[in-house]
């Protein structure tokens, strides 16, 4: 569902990540997690994710939001509407996290970076540029008025 971007480590968690990996003297990593969860409880999360309300004006914000990447000019492909869907249920899930039955608008701005950031595609001027799919994102989102 997610691009996350993650930076190269400072030197000083480097050199953890090293000692780290010499201290295991060659045991998988695997072997030393342990689950916090069992198919019980991810079902049990699934349905109350599942559950979480969604007004229909918040239904209609993900839409425009993800119609806006289809027809803007820095982007050459836009966001389909599996990308819909995924904002929906990644917002459901951040409500349920802060302990909340129902999606908010910053449920939703939360969700686009990490959604969108591998489902659009900049233009080759732009990209050139220097431009970025986040700021892409943040002009979209300054272009759609947030539900009340």
């Amino acid at each position: 569902i997610f691009k996350i971007k993650v930076d190269y480590p400072s030197v000083e968690d480097e050199v953890k990540i090293i000692q780290t990996h010499h201290e295991r003297r060659g045991e998988k990593p695997q072997t030393l997690i342990e689950p916090i969860l069992d198919a019980k409880d991810l079902a049990d999360y699934k349905t109350k994710i599942q559950s979480v309300l969604v007004e229909e004006k918040i239904i209609k914000y993900i839409a425009e939001l993800v119609s806006k990447t289809r027809n803007h000019p820095h982007l050459y492909l836009g966001g389909s509407p599996r990308a819909s869907i995924s904002i929906l249920n990644t917002s459901k899930a951040f409500a349920a996290i802060n302990g909340r039955d129902f999606v908010t608008p910053e449920d939703i701005k939360k969700a686009l970076k990490p959604i969108l950031n591998h489902r659009i595609i900049l233009t080759p001027e732009r990209e050139m540029e220097g431009m970025t799919t986040e700021n892409v994102i943040d002009m979209i989102v300054q272009s759609v008025e947030v539900p009340r």
